[in-house]
C-alpha cells in the first residue's frame, strides 16, 4: 500500500522531533473498516514503529481520543502500545510497532493455544473492567456511553444496509415489526448498569506478544470506548464474526469470566450476552455491506452471513421473547 509522499514527509518530521530517528522507509498498513490510516515506518539502523494518521473530520472521535485513552489504558495497568509522539496539526499519532500477530493471526497458525489465549482475553477483560470502574470526570470513556438511540441506531444500521440497501423487500408489518423489536431491544439493553466497554474487543483487536512469561496480549484499536453492558467486549470476543468457536469453549470463557468479575449469577450473564449478541451481529452484518457499498471494501462480505447466524442462534437461545418474534421471523425470510 503506496503512502502520500506529503503524509511520509511529515511521518519522517514528527519521526526526528520525537525519537531523534531518521526513517529509511514506510509502508502502509492494513486498517479494516477504520477510516484512519496506518503506516509502518522503518527506521534507519533497525527497528520500526507505527504511525496512525486520523485527519480532522474523518474520524467519528479524532486522534486526540486515542491519547487520551491511551495514556487511561497505560495508568490502569493495560498493555496498550507506548505513545512516541504526536503531531495534532497533522493528525499524526507515532506509537510502538507490535509486529503483526494478533490473536486472530496466532491462533490460525498455532491452534493449540486457541483455548489458553481465548481464556486470558476473558480474565484480561475481567481485570481491566475492574480497574477501570472509576474514571476521571472528564473522560471520554466516562462521557459517552451506549443509551438508547446509539443502541437503536446501530441495529437500524442492519436495516438500512443488509435489507434496504440489498433490495430486500419489506411489507408494512415486517417493517413495523423490526423497529418495534429494536426499539425493545435497545430499550431493554440501555437499561442495564453500564461499564467501561472497548467497544471492538476482537480477534483482530488483540495482539499477541512473546515474553519470557509466555503470550501477553495487548490491546489497540480502543479510541471509541465509552460505557455500556458489561457484556458488550465479551460478544466481540466471543461472538466474533471472524471466528469460529464452539459453543463449548464460549460458555467456558463466560464462566471463567464470572469467576474473575465475581458475577454472582451465571445465568444472567449469558442472558445478557445473547441479547447483546442479537444487538451486536445485526450491526456487524449490516456495517460489513456498508464497508462494501460505501467505502467500497468488500473484504468484510463473506462475514455477513457468519453474523446473522450468531443472531439467529442467539435467539433461540432467548426462547422466544415475544418482542424479537417480528425479528426472528423476519430473519428466516430476509436471510433464507
Amino acid at each position: 500500500m503506496d503512502v502520500d509522499a506529503r503524509l511520509a514527509r511529515a511521518i519522517a518530521a514528527l519521526a526526528g522531533e520525537a525519537i531523534d530517528r531518521r526513517v529509511s522507509g514506510v509502508s502502509g498498513l492494513w486498517g479494516g473498516g477504520s477510516t484512519r490510516l496506518f503506516v509502518r515506518v522503518d527506521l534507519e539502523g533497525g527497528g520500526s514503529v507505527v504511525a496512525m494518521h486520523a485527519p480532522r473530520g474523518t474520524d467519528e472521535w479524532g486522534h486526540a481520543s486515542f491519547v487520551e485513552l491511551r495514556g487511561l489504558l497505560e495508568s490502569r495497568g493495560i498493555r496498550v502500545p507506548r505513545l512516541l509522539g504526536a503531531s495534532h496539526s497533522e493528525g499524526l499519532i507515532l506509537v510502538e510497532d507490535l509486529g503483526d500477530d494478533t490473536l486472530a493471526r496466532h491462533v490460525e497458525r498455532h491452534p493449540s493455544a486457541r483455548e489458553a489465549l481465548y481464556r486470558a482475553a476473558a480474565v484480561d477483560l475481567a481485570r481491566a473492567q475492574s480497574s477501570l470502574a472509576e474514571l476521571p470526570e472528564q473522560s471520554l470513556a466516562r462521557r459517552r456511553a451506549f443509551d438508547r438511540a446509539l443502541l437503536e441506531r446501530e441495529i437500524d444500521h442492519f436495516r438500512e444496509w443488509a435489507l434496504d440497501a440489498r433490495g430486500v423487500t419489506l411489507s408494512g408489518d415486517e417493517r413495523a415489526g423490526f423497529a418495534s423489536a429494536a426499539r425493545w431491544l435497545a430499550g431493554f439493553i440501555a437499561d442495564w448498569p453500564r461499564g467501561f466497554v472497548h467497544r471492538d474487543y476482537q480477534s483482530r483487536n488483540l495482539m499477541v506478544e512473546t515474553t519470557p512469561a509466555g503470550p501477553r496480549l495487548a490491546w489497540i484499536d480502543f479510541q471509541d470506548a465509552l460505557q455500556g453492558p458489561r457484556v458488550y467486549d465479551l460478544v466481540a470476543l466471543l461472538a466474533d464474526s471472524y471466528q469460529s468457536l464452539e459453543p463449548e469453549l464460549v460458555q467456558a470463557r463466560l464462566d471463567e469470566y464470572a469467576v474473575a468479575a465475581g458475577v454472582a449469577a451465571p445465568e444472567r450473564l449469558r442472558f445478557e450476552f445473547d441479547l447483546v449478541t442479537v444487538q451486536r451481529k445485526l450491526k456487524d452484518a449490516g456495517r460489513f455491506i456498508y464497508f462494501d457499498r460505501v467505502t467500497q471494501n468488500p473484504s468484510f462480505l463473506p462475514f455477513v452471513e457468519p453474523s446473522v447466524r450468531r443472531v439467529r442462534r442467539a435467539l433461540e437461545r432467548l426462547g422466544g421473547i415475544s418482542e424479537l418474534e417480528p425479528l426472528a421471523a423476519g430473519l428466516a425470510r430476509w436471510f433464507p
